[in-house]
């Protein structure tokens, strides 16, 4: 029993002793919190590496002497077979048929007058001008006896104008004299006439030429110097991107409060915006922790553990 006692002891004084080597490596504590309870984490993000290919030179570049052969082409080309010539070409004279207008009688005029024309018209005539005389009238309105004889009225009337109707010849068109063309009368007549007198024409005669196709010589032929380019193979090999280390003091979920419901709350927030979180469980496993990890390196949030600022992010309550 003593024993055990003391080996208990052993056992947590080591723990103690690891713990306190681990927090050795660090120059700097958790932000003193204003309450209890909360948890804290500085978590190492490994080295991060990117595979990248390149060309490796296998073998260098040399150069041969290489022979050309010479190189030929058909050729087409016109022979002449019989020289160009003239000759005499007698032309006959040529004749066209006209048709013209003859006059047969000289245009001429003739004169017709036309006497003037009237109409009657009707039209009144004032015998006497308008005026106007005084006429007496009884009971105005506004008089306030009953007896007409009480009041009159004497009104200035208008005496119309008397007209009489009378009728008379005016000239509606006066006369006048109109001269008529007469056109001439013409006949057709058709007749032939000389349009070219006779020739003697000059025909060239062509030459005449044959199509002969031969070989001539386009390119001798030569030696040339030839460059054999290198040879190069590609390989794959990893390159450091960013150096790994430890992250800042970041607020993390404490374990006793990291339950399967929050992790399911967890799994579920990341595949809403298209993250593969595997089955959603309720276990924080392989799957969901890589998309946990690709949510926070593309949000810019700390890395490596349940933190507070990506369940703020992820709109998760703690």
């Amino acid at each position: 029993m003593v024993k055990f006692a003391t080996f208990k002891s052993l056992l947590i004084l080591a723990l103690v002793v690891v713990a306190n080597s681990a927090f050795a490596q660090f120059d700097d504590m958790p932000p003193q919190p204003g309450e209890y309870g909360k948890c804290y984490a500085k978590c190492k993000v490994p080295d991060q590496y990117e595979t990248v290919e390149k060309q490796v030179l296998v073998k260098e570049a040399s150069t041969k002497l290489m022979t050309i052969p010479a190189e030929y082409e058909t050729v087409t080309e016109q022979v002449l077979v019989k020289e160009a010539s003239k000759k005499l070409v007698p032309v006959p004279a040529e004749y066209e048929t006209i048709t013209e207008q003859v006059v047969v009688k000289e245009a001429s005029t003739r004169t017709r007058t036309s006497p003037a024309e009237y109409r009657t018209v009707t039209e009144k005539m004032l015998v006497k001008e308008a005026s106007g005389k005084w006429v007496k009238k009884r009971r105005a309105p506004n008089c306030f006896s009953a007896n007409p004889e009480d009041c009159y009225v004497m009104c200035w009337e208008e005496v119309p104008a008397e007209y009489k109707t009378v009728s008379k010849q005016v000239l509606a068109r006066p006369a006048e004299t109109q001269t008529t063309e007469i056109p001439a009368e013409y006949k057709t007549v058709t007749r032939r006439v000389l349009k070219r007198p006779a020739t003697v024409d000059e025909v060239d005669i062509p030459a005449e030429y044959k199509t002969i196709t031969r070989q001539v010589l386009k390119v001798p032929e030569r030696t040339d110097e030839v460059v054999i380019p290198a040879e190069y193979k590609t390989v794959t090999e990893k390159q450091l991107v960013k150096t790994g280390g430890f992250t800042r003091w970041t607020e993390i979920l404490c374990a006793e409060k990291t339950t399967s419901n929050k992790v399911v709350e967890v799994q579920r927030a990341l595949a809403s915006r298209g993250y593969d979180v595997g089955p959603i469980d309720g276990v924080l496993g392989g799957r969901t922790k890589s998309a946990l990890e690709s949510y926070q390196r593309e949000n810019g949030l700390p890395v490596g553990n349940l933190n507070i600022e990506t369940l703020q992010s992820l709109g998760i309550s703690y």
